[in-house]
Formats: structure tokens, sequence, C-alpha cells
């Protein structure tokens, strides 16, 4: 029933952001199950908790289902409402989503939340852990020379000299993309850490609602040197996944790919968010875009704790409280 009407809302909100939309947590939710927990008021939904449960070690638990960087709760606030007035109303919404979710049978949670989800008071007062992670987001995209003014400066260089190397093209074929893609992970000695039939459905999913692009950087001699895809909602565009030709790393080819896919994203949005990592290498290159740097939340617990857990819990206490 939950689904169903938070379905509906779907259709309507526009506030929503993209990973927490329905038919994205259907595309992504392959090897799990999806559901939402509603905060309702005068028979209105005013605040949901969108949650992915899979098995793990042979337990249920509440995470991040594959190329979702994001979900948990989103909340729509009462008109001309004061700064007071919306803290004490965060609250009692979160309080409620999770009265609602604790009564799941789970062993454990751990969500990432929106970057605009700041307030997580009731997590705390319930002894869930807060971790923060950044992103960089370039928040407006009204003026594209002002934007490129404020790259760095070695970035701007390396657009350059792409630009004399390649071509940016877009449509690559999903296939394709998800073959250079596996290269990128290859070359850091780690697997994919998701299928391509994952891939394919959120490429299908989001076609159909025209809110994702392929971009692409290829030579003279047909040699792809790397792939970006991005997705966006009615507010930002979204940089989700790369494929880097390991021949080529010297191109700076990717350099040039993001800066046509920021061009492209202010035809649609306003904002264009890299995503974060809390890698060193990867926040250095991001920072170079001159997005402003925004925290998120990522929200865990464990509710079930065995007894090796208790043990450690026990002699952590001890050594902090000496």
């Amino acid at each position: 029933m939950n689904k169903e009407r938070y379905r509906e809302l779907c259709k309507t909100e526009k506030t929503i952001p993209i990973f927490l939309m329905d038919w994205w947590m259907d595309a992504v939710s392959m090897d799990g199950e999806w559901n939402v927990k509603l905060y309702e008021l005068d028979s209105e939904i005013m605040g949901v908790l969108v949650y992915y449960l899979t098995n793990r070690a042979n337990k249920k638990v509440i995470t991040l289902p594959p190329l979702t960087q994001k979900n948990g709760i989103w909340i729509k606030y009462p008109q001309y409402q004061k700064q007071v007035t919306k803290i004490s109303y965060e609250n009692k919404v979160t309080k409620e989503l999770l009265n609602q979710l604790e009564r799941e049978d789970v062993y454990s949670y751990n969500q990432n939340f929106d970057y605009n989800f700041q307030n997580w008071y009731e997590f705390y007062w319930r002894e869930y852990i807060q971790t923060t992670r950044y992103t960089y987001v370039i928040e407006d995209l009204a003026d594209l020379k002002k934007v490129y003014d404020n790259f760095d400066k070695s970035l701007r260089c390396n657009i350059r000299k792409a630009e004399k190397v390649v071509q940016v093209k877009r449509n690559l074929s999903i296939e394709e993309f998800y073959n250079l893609n596996k290269i990128t992970f290859e070359r850091k000695g780690a697997n994919i850490p998701y299928s391509f039939e994952i891939v394919k459905r959120i490429d299908e999913a989001c076609k159909e609602r025209k809110c994702r692009e392929i971009f692409y950087a290829i030579d003279e001699y047909e040699n792809i040197h790397s792939a970006i895809y991005i997705v966006w909602d009615c507010h930002s565009a979204y940089y989700i996944m790369e494929g880097v030709n390991t021949e080529f790393l010297n191109s700076q080819a990717t350099s040039l790919l993001l800066w046509k896919a920021i061009e492209h994203s202010s035809e649609y949005v306003k904002k264009f968010d890299f995503e974060g990592s809390m890698m060193q290498s990867i926040e250095r290159f991001f920072r170079k875009y001159g997005g402003v740097q925004r925290q998120y939340f990522n929200i865990k617990k464990i509710y079930k704790h065995d007894c090796v857990y208790e043990f450690a819990k026990k002699i952590y206490k001890k050594i902090n409280n000496r």
C-alpha cells in the first residue's frame, strides 16, 4: 500500500531526488527489494524514508543499492515555516519514520542521505552512528563562462590539451560503456562492483525518461579514450560512472568530457553534482572544477548485536572511560 501511494507521489512531486524515485529503485533493486515508510499529515504525504533491503551473510540488512550514492529521507515542508519550527518539524517527521522502520525484522541499517538532509538529531538520540562525507556541487550553471573561469588553471590547460587530441561524442552503446567502465576498476586491481544487468536496467529507465547521457572521447584513429555517464532530475545533474582506456591516460579526455557534460546539463538543470568521493586523488580532481563543498551523512546502526560485538563494545567503553 505504501509503495503504491509513493508511486503516485513520485508522478507529481518535483523535489524528490532521482535516487529516491520509485522507478530508479525499481531499476537498481535486482538482488534485493525496496520499500518506503510514509509520514502523513491530514492524509497528505509530508515525509518518506526510502530504503533497500537485501541479504548479507544470511542476515537481512538495509543498505545502499548499486549505483545509488544516496537515498534515505525526503521531507516536504509547510509554506512559510519559521526556522525554529522547521527543526522541531524535521525531528517529528524523522521520529515517526524511524518508529515505523524499527518495527522491521532487520539486522542492520546503513544509508547515505542527500546533502539537503542536515538534521540527524533523531538518529543520534537513538544511538545511530553518523559519518560526514563530502561532494562538490556547481550550484549555478546559468553563466557557463563564469563556471569555466572558476576552474583551476591546470584543469583549463588539460581541457585545451584534450581538445587537440579527441572529439567528444554522445550516445555510446551501453555495452561499450560498461566494458570501458570495467577496465577502470581492473586498472585499480578491483572487480567491478555491479553487473551489466543493473547498468542496463538503469540505462533503459533513464532513456525512457530522457534523463541520462553518455559522453565519450574518440581520437582520429577511432580509439575511445574515456567515457562518462550522467543522469539528472529536475534540479541537478549527477556524475555516476566513468570508463577510461588505460592506454590513453595522458590525453586528459575525462577532464574535457566533464566540461562538456556540465555544458549539456545547463540546458536542463541548475546544478551539477560530482557525486563525491573520499578518495584523496578523486577529491583533488573534482575540487578543480570550482564547485562548492557540500557535506552529506552516512548513518548506520546494528540492530541485532551478536556476542562478539557486545564483547568488543564493552572493551571499547572500558578503554575510553579511563
